[in-house]
């Protein structure tokens, strides 16, 4: 549950606080995207909380409310090529630092609250929060906005890369999306580096696609 006093701490020893999350770290395909947020100090966001655990009109619904509340918020993506060249640790927090960037260009922060432990240079002074989403409330609406913006944006992708599953499982590796790139192989959507898996479960993957061919041919 958020404690609305965490993120006031903090203002009250350096002043604005901007709270920093990313979503998307681990799927196969799509973006790895960041926000950043700084709320007003003594803001109360009613039913906010980690993204992970509301449903997805909680979330639709904060995403609108926290950028009218906002002093100052930016979301930015990280493409698979990059996240294929840096890996994908040094592509979130690359999000990071740039989504904190845009905020700076409109609100001036004293402090960034980073959710998880990996710590990276701001330019500011900065804290790392394990579990922030579930603490800060400035992290919990960055999280909200990058996890709201990301699923919009893999909806649009499943459109123009059809027959991955993408609008149910948003790029995330679940066994039918697997299949499916072992099957159709991987798209320009995909992170070229997180497919071992057709490689190392090569036997599995080409028994369940014998299995799904036999089923779509009426054989079982």
């Amino acid at each position: 549950m958020l404690d609305y006093n965490f993120d006031r701490e903090y203002y009250k020893s350096y002043g604005y606080v901007c709270g920093t999350d990313e979503a998307g770290r681990g799927p196969l395909a799509g973006p790895v995207v960041a926000a950043a947020v700084i709320l007003p100090d003594g803001c109360v966001i009613d039913g906010l909380d980690d993204s992970k655990k509301l449903t997805e009109k909680k979330r639709e619904r904060l995403y609108d409310i926290i950028k009218e509340q906002a002093l100052a918020y930016a979301i930015v993506e990280v493409s698979p090529e990059e996240i294929d060249e840096l890996n994908i640790l040094a592509a979130s927090l690359t999000a990071m630092r740039r989504a904190v960037a845009i905020v700076k260009e409109t609100v001036e922060p004293a402090v960034v609250l980073i959710d998880g432990n990996q710590q990276t240079d701001f330019g500011i002074p900065s804290f790392t929060v394990v579990k922030g989403d579930s603490i800060s409330q400035s992290i919990a609406a960055a999280s909200v906005l990058a996890k709201v913006y990301r699923d919009r944006l893999m909806m649009r992708l499943a459109e123009e890369y059809p027959g991955y599953g993408i609008e149910k499982h948003k790029g995330y590796p679940t066994p039918d999306h697997k299949l499916a790139v072992y099957e159709l192989g991987a798209s320009p959507i995909h992170r070229r580096s997180f497919l071992s898996f057709l490689e190392r479960d090569r036997d599995k993957l080409e028994a369940a696609l014998r299995k799904k061919r036999a089923k779509e041919a009426g054989l079982e």
